[in-house]
């Protein structure tokens, strides 16, 4: 008895010493509180973030300024005092209120039609993939994309106006066409990741094929629409050299149109040109400040799909 009572009491100082031996950790094993910074990457990242927040407050810092501030120092300095004037004259040189709204019509336009008419054209492309008519389409639609604009920019000119295009119809419907390639390229490779076995499902239920395509495919498609949505507003949005061979009323012209007024034959008025660039920028901004979480969720519901 006192023989088994002294063994399992040597066990219990081995099993005791061994715990108070620090265990090796494994890098795996670290917590999250306990890793190390990559401050190579934090460095990357922080180089990155300036080539944008040094830009937008220059940008901020002239737009506030007088032309003797501006031309009085580096442009970096904080003006004292502050000049709010440069607002109310981009506004009214620009007439900002018809400039914003062609903007926005001719963007709102073309998101629309590009998410429904590219979206559709990958899934029939996507689906019959293997067919030599449909892969043709695919690879003369990827052609497109190495096209410059500059070369058809003349015959388009003169199409849009025989056409009778040369407005925000037009331009809607050219944003859509010449976003094809790109969107479809985009579109593709995601369907085809998309089980099969979803469709054949739906139609056992007897669904068509564009129950399927609006039931089934077009909600998975939500990451894709987000991403795309993007590129064509910004795209859209900023566009400057589109609406200045294709529009041909003034009173269509968009925002990037309207601030070419600041440029002279001899001069540009700077102070002024940077608020109304500003003013152009805030409510493409705003709608992604409140559009993010849509944008973040699509991507979520991508990655378990």
């Amino acid at each position: 008895m006192t023989t088994t009572t002294n063994t399992a009491s040597q066990l219990e100082a081995e099993v005791d010493a061994i715990a108070a031996v620090p265990r090796r950790r494994r890098r795996g094993d670290l917590d999250d509180d306990t890793r190390r910074p990559n401050w190579w990457a934090t460095a990357l990242i922080a180089a990155c973030s300036l080539t944008i927040l040094i830009p937008l407050y220059l940008a901020v810092v002239v737009s506030l300024k007088t032309p003797d501030q501006l031309v009085s120092g580096t442009g970096f300095e904080w003006p004292n005092p502050v000049d709010w004037s440069n607002f109310p004259e981009a506004w009214e040189r620009t007439k900002f209120p018809q400039a914003l709204l062609n903007t926005a019509i001719i963007t709102v336009g073309a998101v629309v039609f590009t998410l429904l008419t590219s979206s559709i054209v990958a899934y029939a492309l996507a689906r019959n993939i293997h067919r030599p008519f449909f892969k043709g389409v695919f690879f003369y639609l990827l052609a497109a994309l190495f096209i410059p604009f500059p070369i058809i920019m003349l015959p388009l000119v003169k199409q849009t106006a025989i056409l009778g295009l040369d407005n925000q119809a037009g331009m809607i419907v050219l944003y859509t066409i010449y976003g094809l390639s790109l969107n479809i390229f985009i579109y593709t490779a995601y369907i085809r990741s998309i089980p099969i076995e979803l469709e054949e499902a739906a139609r056992v239920d007897g669904a068509s094929t564009w129950r399927v395509f609006w039931s089934v495919i077009f909600p998975l498609l939500t990451p894709m629409n987000a991403t795309v949505g993007i590129l064509t507003c910004v795209w859209a949005w900023n566009d400057f050299l589109m609406p200045l061979v294709v529009l041909t009323d003034p009173a269509a012209r968009t925002l990037p149109l309207a601030q070419y007024v600041f440029q002279g034959q001899f001069n540009t008025d700077y102070t002024v040109a940077f608020a109304s660039y500003l003013m152009a920028m805030a409510p493409l901004l705003i709608v992604y400040v409140f559009s993010q979480r849509w944008v973040i969720s699509g991507v979520t519901r991508g990655s378990i799909k």
